[in-house]
């Protein structure tokens, strides 16, 4: 049975408090202006290993008996709960064995085995990851460490909230990252504990909406496909016992976000509070700014983690550039004939746009003979400069496809 109270959460801080940080909670301008309210970040992506879990594993691994850690820890881990067992087992002098998907990003995967673990890939998805850490469990005799089924782990990441309430004891809304639960759980669980009148609001992604579901009483979708830049909340099938103890009583609402707005979120944290925020992080971000919540005066945003592989973060800086309409491909048909390139390039500087590549297509089967086909990369300022750029174009005598 799954049990937490303000008393575990505060005697999980004073255990844990040597092992982990005390991360800042700063106060942006930038993020206060854009969303009408005074914003502060909780920067937990400048926790040790890099993200919050280290929290929840910690307190877990310290109310094990010697007994239990001696045979071998296991768990499962879409990535930052692997590091957090990694570290505080490797702390504790305990083997840890951790079950991360095959398509875990390559830094969470390097990360763990630098903290000590041993990782084994597999499956496509986190619950795959699950069922067979599951198995090791039963067959190995490994003592499992859940992500965030587990009254101590739900307990140490309600520290976070604690550390929330000493910076902000006014703070009138808090929103988090949603993957299984147990963070918003535990976190829900201190506030609403010490500072009732805070609304507490979770962030799921729309591609694994499970909990969101869960929480509105609807339908599971065995379509819901789990792969998003998210990565550390692509939970397909939380657990409904999550829900009812904790979320449904603790929390506010909860709304989904896209993966072109988490990658608009990542790309804002990055030019404008200087700082790496993985996919899961960023999503409370995201969905701050589309405005539906009431986050009163003050408002604390949970950047949960921030362990994002580089191959993706230069993907997802492209994605949130497009978005924000500061890049952009301009696809168009012209006569393929001398001068024409150049008079389009003119068109491109008189209304200061960079030209980052050019790529011609002479071979499209849509083509006449006497046609071509060219596509420009092109540094942009806003959605009504790239308009004006397809209008300079169409002077020109080209044809926008796109």
């Amino acid at each position: 049975m799954l049990k937490v109270t303000i008393d575990d959460i505060q005697r999980a801080e004073s255990q844990i408090r040597d092992l982990v940080l005390k991360t800042p909670v700063n106060y942006s301008r930038s993020a206060s202006e854009w969303l009408g309210c005074e914003v502060f970040f909780k920067f937990e992506n400048e926790q040790t290993t890099g993200s919050f879990k280290i929290r929840g594993a910690t307190n877990k691994l310290l109310s094990l008996s010697e007994e239990e850690r001696g045979k071998g820890i296991v768990a499962s881990s879409a990535g930052n709960h692997a590091q957090g067992v990694a570290y505080a087992a490797t702390r504790l002098g305990a083997k840890a064995r951790i079950v991360m998907p095959v398509n875990s990003p390559l830094i969470k995967v390097m990360a763990t085995q630098n903290y000590g673990a041993e990782v084994i890939l597999h499956g496509a998805l986190y619950d795959e990851a699950y069922q067979y850490a599951r198995e090791l469990e039963k067959t190995q005799g490994f003592t499992f460490v859940h992500p965030y089924q587990d009254p101590k782990v739900i307990a140490g990441q309600g520290t976070l909230g604690l550390e929330v309430l000493k910076d902000l004891p006014d703070v009138d809304s808090i929103v988090l990252p949603i993957g299984g639960g147990g963070l918003i759980s535990g976190v829900a669980t201190a506030i609403k504990a010490l500072r009732p009148q805070c609304r507490v609001y979770g962030v799921v992604s729309a591609h694994a909406p499970g909990m969101l579901k869960l929480f509105k009483n609807l339908p599971l979708d065995p379509k819901d496909s789990a792969l998003t830049i998210a990565d550390g909340i692509a939970v397909k099938r939380p657990s409904p016992e999550m829900c009812e103890t904790f979320v449904r009583h603790l929390v506010d609402d909860i709304i989904a976000v896209t993966d072109d707005e988490i990658a608009e979120a990542i790309v804002w944290l990055l030019e404008r509070a200087k700082t790496v925020v993985e996919g899961s992080g960023a999503t409370v971000l995201a969905a701050a700014a589309q405005k539906k919540w009431n986050l009163g005066k003050k408002t604390c945003l949970v950047l949960s983690g921030g362990n994002i592989d580089l191959n993706i973060i230069s993907m997802v800086i492209d994605r949130g550039l497009s978005r924000k309409g500061r890049l952009a491909r301009i696809n168009v048909v012209v006569p393929d004939r001398p001068g024409v390139l150049q008079r389009l390039t003119n068109a491109l500087a008189a209304e200061g746009a960079n030209i980052l590549d050019v790529k011609h297509d002479r071979l499209r089967p849509d083509l006449s003979i006497s046609e071509t086909g060219i596509e420009f990369l092109v540094e942009t300022k806003s959605a009504e400069h790239i308009q004006k750029l397809k209008n300079k174009f169409a002077e020109t005598g080209a044809k926008i496809l796109s």
